[in-house]
């Protein structure tokens, strides 16, 4: 089987990251995944190595790419330009939609021209989602629930002896880190972020906040000029550009320090870091909105805080960092449901079985 993945933005967060865990199973089990991008935002170095990516915004190109595979089936992800492309190529096969942007007004936009394609299924990666997928449809069709998921095996705790010591970022002695890990933008909300660092390092001395990834972000001057404003470049350290396959030692950095990954995110659909840090054994704290609950679980996992709320974001770290001796059942709960949950096998599995259903008896070869 050959498939082809549109989606408009070659990025390294969670809807390729989790792609890219896709692609590398799908392949083992005779399914080759290629990807179309129009724009690329940094994370070419994620997919190149697993599969073919096309990276063009010229309409001619695209045709070539949609006639010439011969597709088996193509999944289009919050790209409303693809439906446009189909169906000016005249593709017969079956297509699912993946809706995976959570503010309603954008997926609105992201559905435009829906129509056109028809098609056989939606997917979306979580129950909050569905809901509100379910909300924008105007005929009910078949949407299915397929969690993001990872390989176990990459992502992982490590020891001590496994994690290169000398790559940035270094772990400082004595200080407990807490990583805000993704883009800087309104959605996921670093001005909180900020907030609740500032208040800690007033209370603070032992904790140490890491910002891993934002190089490509729209707002990375508003939040490097806000950090120098608030004097915290001694505190909130800043490493925009972390290669894809250094987060497990990103995470094992955390853990060795006792410390904990926090979101400030206003939704999410998912949410990739969630189970990358909880799969190498790092607690997360994280807002308890959308899908967010679907994931961590308060008090076992990690924890929840009010939305908005600095002071319970802040004593969320506290409780994680002062007591040493409930961090490793918090560390191994957070493993343990990764691996029952968003396991690769388990969830990718899935997607396969929606893809042979989709595609039996489709004649375009």
């Amino acid at each position: 089987m050959k498939i082809l993945v549109i989606w408009r933005l070659l990025t390294v967060g969670g809807v390729n990251a989790g792609w890219r865990n896709r692609a590398i199973y799908f392949k083992k089990h005779g399914i080759t995944t290629d990807f179309l991008y129009t724009k690329d935002l940094g994370g070419m170095h994620m997919m190149e190595d697993v599969a073919e990516v096309f990276l063009t915004k010229d309409k001619d190109k695209i045709h070539q790419i949609i006639k010439g595979n011969q597709y088996d089936a193509i999944i289009v992800v919050d790209t409303s330009q693809a439906y446009t492309w189909i169906e000016e190529t005249n593709y017969k096969g079956p297509i699912i939609i993946e809706a995976r942007t959570p503010e309603i007004t954008k997926l609105k936009q992201n559905l435009q021209g829906k129509e056109k394609i028809n098609p056989k299924k939606f997917i979306v990666p979580s129950e909050y989602q569905k809901g509100v997928l379910s909300i924008l449809l105007d005929q009910p069709k078949p949407i299915e629930v397929i969690h993001n998921s990872i390989d176990t095996s990459f992502f992982r705790p490590l020891e001590k002896e496994e994690m290169n010591q000398g790559n940035e970022p270094v772990l400082p002695e004595n200080k407990k880190i807490v990583a805000y890990i993704g883009r800087l933008d309104h959605r996921k909300n670093w001005r909180l972020f900020l907030k609740i660092a500032e208040m800690v390092s007033k209370e603070r001395k032992d904790i140490e906040f890491w910002v891993i990834g934002g190089n490509k972000s729209v707002e990375k001057e508003l939040f490097e000029k806000e950090r120098k404003n608030k004097k915290l470049g001694d505190v909130v350290k800043w490493f925009p550009v972390i290669p894809y396959h250094q987060m497990p030692t990103i995470y094992a950095k955390i853990k060795h320090s006792g410390g904990c990954t926090i979101a400030t995110t206003r939704s999410e659909s998912f949410g990739n870091t969630f189970i990358e840090s909880m799969a190498c054994g790092v607690p997360v704290i994280a807002p308890s909105i959308s899908s967010i609950p679907e994931i961590v679980v308060n008090g076992e996992t990690g924890y929840l805080y009010r939305e908005n709320y600095i002071r319970g974001a802040a004593e969320h770290i506290y409780r994680i960092v002062n007591r040493p001796n409930q961090y490793e059942k918090l560390s191994n709960k957070a493993r343990e449901r990764v691996e029952k949950m968003f396991s690769l096998s388990l969830c990718a599995n899935k997607y396969i079985e929606t893809l042979k259903e989709i595609t039996k008896g489709r004649g375009n070869k």
